[in-house]
């Protein structure tokens, strides 16, 4: 027998009296075609005051609207005991605070060790069943938010959010150099590297992205400095290629360290390069994610701490520029 999620529960009010069920589900509800055909062929996908009813009968102010899911999981992802972080958990969603190295989701060899196999494993010695869902995506390197829907309405409806741009995702990053001006935004299409596929660049022929900025400090007359981000699209690598655009790699990335509009003279060159010896990764962490929870109709912010590793390249990078004692 099949089981169902919580389901997603709506009553009709005054104005929606005599209108069709259809009509209720895709304009208050928000359901998408998509997922409404699929809702309609399970046993009890739509429930107008606890009935299974078609779509197509009229509702009354009143009414009691009902949706229901059938509980998925992830049987193609093997459950492994990989410890991350909750932030937040409902029976909707999770928001997890993903370490540095770890890979989302199985990838062509990446199987296991994955965050997904943590989240799967996770769920299963809780006895709750879900389908991972992740809602977008962080780069292997990068720490910090992510959210995870635990089933297909609110993936829908937070991925729509993040479609018309109304998700707020920001970041902090500590970079080589220092932006001019101290705040702003950086309008440049990203695509692929012709020359190397793995890489992004700036190109006109690219697709449109767009980055905010904000300078938080600036360390040894502005050789490096710690960078509040915000995105307004979600390209692939976009504030590691747009910081190199602009002159200022994040410290500690291998892929973008180079600066091919850029001149920097050797002293500058040798400097960057010992920094980069002063973390394993790029110093990005996403620390802030704001959307309206779907079911909740809140708008809410998930935060993540700055991670260890970072904090400690900030600390260096204090110490490095503050003043020596004269002996």
């Amino acid at each position: 027998m099949s089981q169902y999620y919580s389901p997603i529960v709506y009553t009709v009010t005054e104005q929606e009296d005599g209108w069709l069920l259809k009509t209720v589900l895709q304009r208050r509800l928000l359901v998408s075609r998509k997922l409404l055909s699929k809702i309609k062929l399970t046993e009890q996908g739509v429930m107008l005051n606890g009935e299974r009813v078609y779509i197509s009968v009229k509702v009354a102010a009143g009414d009691v609207v009902e949706v229901r899911m059938e509980q998925e999981e992830s049987d193609d992802i093997l459950p492994e005991p990989i410890p991350f972080t909750v932030l937040y958990e409902d029976e909707h969603l999770l928001i997890v605070n993903k370490d540095a190295g770890i890979i989302v989701h199985p990838t062509h060899g990446h199987y296991t060790g994955t965050l997904a196999n943590g989240v799967v494993h996770y769920w299963k010695t809780k006895g709750e069943h879900f389908r991972f869902r992740p809602i977008h995506r962080l780069d292997q390197e990068t720490s910090g938010v992510l959210a995870i829907a635990k089933n297909p309405y609110v993936h829908q409806h937070v991925s729509e959010q993040m479609i018309a741009g109304t998700v707020d995702k920001k970041y902090i990053a500590l970079v080589h150099g220092s932006p001019i001006p101290e705040q702003g935004s950086v309008d440049g299409p990203i695509d692929r590297d012709p020359e190397e596929p793995h890489r992004r660049i700036v190109t006109p022929e690219g697709y449109a992205a767009r980055t905010l900025y904000t300078t938080l400090t600036r360390w040894a007359e502005g050789s490096a400095s710690a960078i509040s981000l915000k995105l307004e699209s979600g390209r692939t690598h976009q504030i590691r290629v747009h910081m190199t655009s602009m002159g200022c790699p994040l410290i500690g990335d291998r892929m973008y360290k180079t600066l091919p509009v850029h001149e920097i003279d050797e002293q500058t060159m040798a400097v960057r390069e010992e920094r980069d010896t002063w973390i394993e990764r790029q110093a990005l962490h996403a620390c802030e994610l704001t959307f309206e929870h779907p079911i909740l109709k809140e708008r809410i912010t998930f935060q993540a701490p700055f991670p260890a590793d970072m904090a400690a390249l900030e600390k260096r990078l204090n110490d490095e520029a503050a003043p020596k004692e004269e002996l």
